[in-house]
């Protein structure tokens, strides 16, 4: 190859430079793909790239006139570096990069900002030296035909650039003529207005989401949206005592880290925590894979095409893949940091551990999540039992349940009627419109005595309770099966109470 080029070197007359029309190719930059909330994350990869502690953006609503900046308190540029910087495919993504740069093609800025304004403005200063700024205006550009980087059209009048004087280093970035966000848009419109601020909102969902690993740390990044700080979103509720953590496994020289996920079932966790751990698209969409790039989350909620489907038993499992920017080819991650496909050597090994974490999360769900259970020496007790007639799925009451069979054995003459009822019942169990409710809406459910007061729940555990003694069990054997019996088994804290107050008042009776 390198022969080949030296006979073409220095010999004009054997190739024509063909330059791309500047107007045409910097429209066709702004058709990336990028919705607002991806762009102003691809802004703030350079931010963190540059060691910033603080970003804070503004959305300044003036209808199709709004404004909006992404300040940050990095290291800055130098006039020269902003010029670089300001340059399309300012990067080869073929170079080696520093094991921390959140980079790729050397055209974030450019691409994000220009698929959402039509007039770019970046304004900078290292430490110890004055602001720089520089200015694309992508109409000026259309009408010159050439790449003309302003120096002096910049934003000066707009009084923002002063955002920078309260800091020793930074760099701030102005959206003008935002018309992918506010075009035909009027300032005193009350909907457009709403609109905008909406889009503001799921600006926040997701840069909480894209960029929590680097806001949970210690002194870590903090991001504000109109002077309020954003919260991170944890997808995989670690801090949860529920949550279970399986086998770590390291691939290509601990290059690539894989953690899977299987989150509490909603008994398990408090009514806040669950609504908030199930994301900005719901619990079944947010199953999956989760890939992050130095840790910036590259990919939320998907199964990256191994052949698994997103179904409601599965909701639960998540699994943490973390990469190096060093296999950014291998993994195909795109211009905009939004896609990334495993390489055919690891796909098997994904597949493995997507299938053991299905499987345990199906476990958690099937069987709502009873710990307790689990450790109790007492075997599960449940209300309903499956089983199979002519070939085809039903329900049963159980009948070794001990309040049900108390009722049977006291029930005397009635006992054909209760028998005749119990049957109607499991006849007629709604299967068709609760498989239909759980799939249009599977987190609508209410699960078992939610909101009900706890005397309530006392009352139903002191029948069942009278039941097992009645029987003939232990008193210690009984609070055990309490604590593996479907519904009290979700609270623990109601049965130990419960059998401590009776324990006491049995004494005192004494």
């Amino acid at each position: 190859m390198e022969k080949y080029l030296e006979k073409f070197e220095g010999q004009s007359d054997d190739f024509d430079i063909a330059e791309p029309d500047a107007g045409a190719l910097i429209e066709s930059l702004r058709a990336f793909g990028y919705d607002l909330q991806t762009a102003i994350a691809d802004l703030i990869d350079n931010s963190i790239s540059a060691g910033a502690a603080n970003v804070w953006l503004n959305f300044y609503w003036n209808g199709d006139n709004s404004i909006i900046s992404i300040k940050d308190d990095g290291c800055g540029m130098t006039e020269e570096e902003l010029i670089n910087a300001m340059r399309p495919g300012s990067r080869n993504p073929l170079e080696e990069r520093n094991p921390r740069d959140l980079g790729r093609f050397g055209l974030g800025l450019k691409t994000a900002s220009f698929s959402q304004c039509r007039k770019l403005t970046v304004a900078t200063k290292s430490k110890d030296c004055s602001i720089t700024k520089r200015c694309w205006d992508l109409d000026y550009v259309i009408k010159t035909r050439e790449w003309r980087l302003l120096k002096e059209n910049c934003s000066f009048d707009l009084g923002l650039l002063n955002e920078l004087g309260n800091l020793d280093q930074g760099t701030v970035v102005f959206w003008e003529n935002i018309d992918r966000v506010v075009a035909g848009t009027k300032v005193g419109d009350a909907k457009d207005q709403k609109l905008f601020f909406e889009r503001v909102d799921n600006v926040k969902v997701h840069l909480s989401m894209v960029f929590h690993r680097f806001m949970e740390k210690k002194n870590g990044l903090k991001i504000w949206i109109n002077d309020r700080e954003i919260e991170p979103w944890d997808p995989f509720l670690k801090k949860e005592k529920s949550t279970q953590l399986l086998n770590e496994e390291k691939f290509i020289s601990a290059k690539i880290i894989v953690n899977p996920y299987v989150l509490p079932h909603n008994s398990k966790i408090s009514e806040e925590v669950h609504l908030n751990a199930a994301g900005p698209k719901g619990w079944n969409a947010a199953q999956g894979f989760y890939v992050y790039r130095n840790e910036r989350l590259i990919v939320a909620g998907d199964w990256l095409g191994l052949g698994f489907k997103k179904e409601e038993h599965y909701k639960l499992a998540r699994i943490q893949v973390d990469i190096p920017n060093s296999m950014d080819n291998e993994w195909k991650i795109d211009v905009k940091k939004s896609v990334a496909r495993p390489p055919s050597f690891l796909r098997d090994d994904l597949k493995r551990i997507a299938k053991l974490t299905r499987k345990r999360a199906a476990e958690v769900y099937r069987h709502r999540g009873k710990v307790i259970a689990r450790t109790n020496s007492s075997e599960f007790v449940y209300i309903w039992e499956q089983k199979v007639r002519h070939g085809k799925i039903f329900y049963t009451l159980n009948r070794n349940h001990p309040l049900l069979r108390e009722i049977f054995e006291i029930s005397g003459e009635n006992l054909p009627k209760l028998s005749a009822m119990i049957r109607m019942i499991e006849e007629t169990v709604p299967i068709p419109l609760i498989t239909l409710n759980n799939y249009e809406n599977p987190d609508k459910h209410s699960k078992p005595f939610e909101k009900t007061p706890s005397s309530e729940i006392i009352d139903v555990m002191h029948e069942v309770y009278d039941s097992l003694i009645y029987s003939g069990i232990p008193r210690t054997e009984a609070r055990e099966r309490l604590l593996s019996m479907d519904p009290f088994s979700d609270y623990p804290e109601f049965v130990l109470n419960y059998i401590e107050d009776t324990d006491c008042s049995k004494e005192g009776n004494l």
